[in-house]
Formats: structure tokens, C-alpha cells, sequence
């Protein structure tokens, strides 16, 4: 009765209204039964790409592929994929189940046979009971799971979400997000979901495909895209990054060392030629530590930069530090939030043996 969930692949595949494209040849694969995540900022291909996996949009060039099957003209009524909208759809007049049934409904399926499906689907994301309700009746979250069970009632072998926890709070984002990724891991089905927030991405995927300016950026897992990143677009927009100048020094044939001020950080070097180049800093690469706490003559053995904090944010479970260096200003996260270093304030900053990228030119 369950389908199999279906590898979606794409080779070259371009979209253009006139003029102006909105997804220039990009090519790439998301296998069976995996959440994959579409992310980038506004205007930059990732909905076109998801309407075009959807039926809703047709490549101008390229192929498309949904399990074996070649899909680049095919209409969204001939291919085996549900969409989850970011307003969710719902019919105000209908109650919960008449809206679940719906698709089956208007397929052929007999009204009692939908609604039996409808109520499994129901089951399957926790809302029994709500069967009699109007969607004006509900919670934002509750509406949220009635269009992901009329998505799952028609069995795709595909899911889609577009932007689906756009419309709530952060609270019941992450809880929906979490809910999203349990579901999908439990029924194996394929799942595309589009997002612009970075730590939603990072917390339902299995892999990422970053877009910007209708192109790939980079595609990974949540951990290559964030420790790993390959140019300056991806480390800035997957978190927060301090770019920095730094000298770069091969050791090996895969590692080198990176000089930042009075630092020397051991680092991948990627392939990346040895001279001046551009390194990621995340927030929690370096510890902050007020100089008074330094013993006498105490070094740390990658070394130690100085600085002085400009401002200081406490954030409950951690502080924000901008510290002024002689490598530029930094932006630094702290969790030792008992005792808070002021501004004004020397302060020493020490490796914590990650987060330190050397970024492609």
C-alpha cells in the first residue's frame, strides 16, 4: 500500500520568464527517502526550483527527473507529489476531515473510503478528534498539520513544503519544525522543504542546497555548510562569521597553518594556495577570558590574541562580545554568562579548536 519514496535529480535545468532567470542550469540529486532543504535569501531560485519539482512551473531547458521517470513536461496532475503551501490552503467552509479527504474525493475515491484514509492521515499527525472542526477553529499549528495530512493522504512519493512555519510564532516553529522531521523519518517519505531561516534548515535536513542569485552556492550536510564553508556568501549566510585577512601556510598535503595577529591556528587548506587569503571565524572559535584571570607568564600554545570589549549583550544563555583586535572588530559568543566582562575591558582571546575556515577566492 505505501509507496516508495523517489530520488529527484535535475541536469541543467534552467528557468527564464523573458529575459530575467530566475534558476539558471542547476544540477543536483536528492535521494530516496531524505529531507532535503532549499535555502537562500529572497529572489534567489529556491521557490521557482520547488514549483518546478511540484508541476507548477516547467524548465525553460534541462531534465528533471522523479524516480525514473523523465517529468520536465509533465503537468503537476501527473506526477506523484503533494504540496504543503505556505498559507496552507485550507477550505474555510469545509471541516477537518472533509479537507484531508478532498484530494481523494475529487480523484474517484469513494466518500467513505477518503474519509477513512483522511482519518489515518489524521492519525498520523496527531489529530484525532479535531475530525468536526473548521479550520477557524484551530490553532496556527493545528492548520499547519491539517495541510501536511491532506499532502500524506494522497501517499506521494514526494513531499513539498514551501515556507511552512513561516506564518507562526518561534515557539511553535520550533516545535512544528521538529514535529516535520519526525514525521518524515518515520513514513521515509522524500521530502523537499523550502526555507529562508537558516537554523530551521540546519535542524530538519539531511542535506542543504544553498542558492543565491539563481544558482548553487553549495550543497552538504548541515555540518559541511556550517563548518565548512566554501566562499564568503555560505559562511555569512549560514550563521554568523567574522571575515578576516590571514596568512596561510601549508604543513601538508590537506592541512596548513593560518596566522591571525599573534595566533596560529592549525586549519583544513582545502587546495587553496599558500599567501594572504580569507578566513571564516565563527562566534564561538575563540574563548574569551578577561586578561586579570591570566596567570603571570601564562601563554596558550596556538597563541594569544588581545583585545578590548566594545560592546557586551547578555542573551540568557550566553553573552555577545564585539571585541576590538588588531585583526578588526569581532563578534564573539561567551557561555560563561556568571561572570560578565564589561565593556572597556582587556580581554584575551584563546582557539576553542573550532570554527576556523580558510574560504575560497
Amino acid at each position: 500500500m505505501k509507496k516508495e519514496p523517489a530520488r529527484i535529480v535535475f541536469e541543467s535545468v534552467r528557468k527564464a520568464y523573458g529575459p530575467v532567470v530566475a534558476v539558471r542550469d542547476v544540477s543536483f540529486e536528492i535521494p530516496a527517502g531524505t529531507l532535503v532543504t532549499l535555502l537562500g535569501p529572497s529572489g534567489c531560485g529556491k521557490t521557482t526550483t520547488l514549483r518546478m519539482i511540484a508541476g507548477l512551473e516547467l524548465p525553460t531547458s534541462g531534465r528533471m527527473l522523479i524516480g525514473e521517470r523523465d517529468v520536465s513536461g509533465l503537468p503537476a496532475s501527473e506526477r506523484d507529489v503533494s504540496m504543503v503551501f505556505q498559507s496552507y490552503a485550507l477550505f474555510p467552509h469545509m471541516n477537518v476531515i472533509e479537507n484531508v479527504a478532498y484530494g481523494l474525493v475529487v480523484s474517484g475515491t469513494a466518500k467513505p473510503a477518503a474519509h477513512a484514509g483522511a482519518r489515518e492521515a489524521l492519525k498520523s499527525v496527531g489529530l484525532e478528534g479535531k475530525e468536526a472542526r473548521l479550520p477557524s477553529e484551530l490553532s496556527g499549528g493545528q492548520q499547519q498539520r491539517v495541510a501536511v495530512a491532506r499532502a500524506l493522504v494522497l501517499e506521494p512519493s514526494v513531499l513539498l513544503f514551501d515556507e511552512p512555519l513561516s506564518n507562526l510564532d518561534a515557539k511553535l516553529r520550533r516545535s512544528m519544525r521538529e514535529e516535520i522531521r519526525d514525521l518524515q523519518q518515520r513514513l521515509g517519505v522524500t521530502v523537499v522543504y523550502v526555507t529562508h531561516d537558516q537554523e530551521e534548515a540546519l535542524a530538519v535536513s539531511d542535506h542543504i542546497v544553498v542558492m543565491n542569485h539563481a544558482e548553487i552556492a553549495q550543497i552538504g550536510s548541515p555540518r559541511d555548510l556550517y563548518e565548512r564553508p566554501e566562499t564568503v556568501f555560505v559562511a555569512t549566510f549560514m550563521g554568523d562569521a567574522n571575515l578576516v585577512a590571514a596568512l596561510l601556510q601549508h604543513t601538508s598535503a590537506t592541512h596548513g597553518d593560518v596566522r591571525l595577529g599573534g595566533m596560529t591556528l592549525p586549519v583544513a587548506h582545502r587546495g587553496i594556495a599558500a599567501g594572504q587569503v580569507q578566513v571564516s571565524l565563527r562566534p564561538e572559535s575563540l574563548a574569551v577570558q578577561a586578561s586579570s584571570a591570566m596567570h603571570a607568564g601564562e601563554t596558550h600554545p596556538a597563541g594569544i590574541l588581545q583585545g578590548v570589549i566594545k560592546k557586551a549583550a547578555y542573551l540568557g544563555t550566553h553573552i555577545e562580545y564585539h571585541v576590538t583586535t588588531a585583526i578588526g572588530e569581532l563578534f564573539l559568543k561567551c557561555d560563561e554568562v556568571l561572570q560578565p566582562i564589561a565593556p572597556g575591558a582587556d580581554v584575551s582571546l584563546t582557539p576553542t579548536g573550532h570554527g576556523v575556515t580558510v574560504l575560497k577566492p
